[in-house]
């Protein structure tokens, strides 16, 4: 029987499972490595079986997704790795225009209820190509969001002429929760007909990410070589970064999901329909 195809996020957010995938390979599943977007498109094609997937994906798509149990990408204020670039402070920003990365979906989603229920603010939004290096590839921008490493990148090399936010802080100021960035999820259809695959792969990610954090040290020095931070930057944001999905990261959730329903960025209020050994639905809404 062919072995089930397997999405991970080439980021360092994920860098304690990468080790893991480096160091203790499983023969369960084949791997392929991209970037959110890139694997948010790969699993509604049918392409993966198992993949993390921006949190808002999950949410246009519950009726054919299940999440896997305690795994996600979250953070509890400070996420470093979305940071909205501004040549003016966040509270004077109106229907200014925002470059937006084209890497990403949760990010946006966050941005724009950040930006609407805590600023009451209506910004031009428009996808474009952006660096750290080139902000603002459309002169007309007022602000741009950076995901990821590039964002990390940003948070330790600033202009003292434009203003920075970490967007994952401005959520926390504004609901005192924590943030869900990414979940991990099943197919529906491959759960059930492949309940003991999936609650192997389960396992072993969520092992995985546990073994690479007892051995963080290790896994900087040996998998982020090639990465423009010094060791001390990618310890502080691998403390920040966190992978469990409990009661309260589905709470946080859940909120989320609520205002990107009444900002119509999704067309229903989702069902968080957790996949477990049993292979019954846990519903949380």
């Amino acid at each position: 029987m062919l072995k089930p195809n397997v999405g991970h996020i080439n980021y360092l957010n994920c860098l304690p499972l990468t080790y893991t995938l480096t160091k203790n390979p499983s023969d369960k599943f084949n791997l392929f490595k991209d970037v959110p977007a890139n694997l948010n498109q790969a699993i509604m094609q049918d392409k993966l079986d198992i993949s993390p997937v921006s949190s808002i994906i999950y949410a246009r798509n519950f009726n054919k997704l299940m999440i896997l149990p305690d795994i996600s990408i979250m953070a509890d204020g400070p996420v470093q790795s979305i940071i909205l670039v501004s040549k003016k402070p966040i509270h004077e920003i109106t229907t200014d225009k925002i470059l937006l990365t084209s890497q990403s979906a949760t990010s946006h989603c966050l941005l724009k209820i950040i930006m609407n229920k805590r600023y009451h603010a209506t910004p031009d939004y428009s996808i474009a190509k952006v660096s750290p290096q080139n902000p603002f590839s459309d002169e007309n921008a007022t602000a741009s969001l950076f995901i990821g490493d590039d964002a990390l990148f940003l948070k330790y090399h600033q202009d003292k002429n434009l203003y920075y936010y970490d967007i994952g802080q401005q959520w926390k100021e504004f609901t005192n929760l924590c943030m869900v960035y990414a979940v991990w999820v099943v197919r529906k259809n491959f759960a059930q007909e492949n309940p003991q695959k999936t609650s192997i792969i389960q396992q072993y990610i969520k092992n995985g990410f546990a073994d690479g954090f007892a051995n963080l040290h290790q896994a900087i020095k040996e998998i982020a070589t090639d990465k423009p931070f010094s060791f001390t930057q990618l310890d502080e944001y691998l403390h920040i970064i966190q992978w469990k999905l409990q009661k309260e990261q589905l709470k946080a959730l859940s909120l989320f999901y609520q205002y990107a329903f009444e900002l119509n960025l999704i067309d229903a209020l989702p069902q968080l329909n957790i996949f477990n050994h049993t292979e019954q639905e846990v519903s949380y809404l």
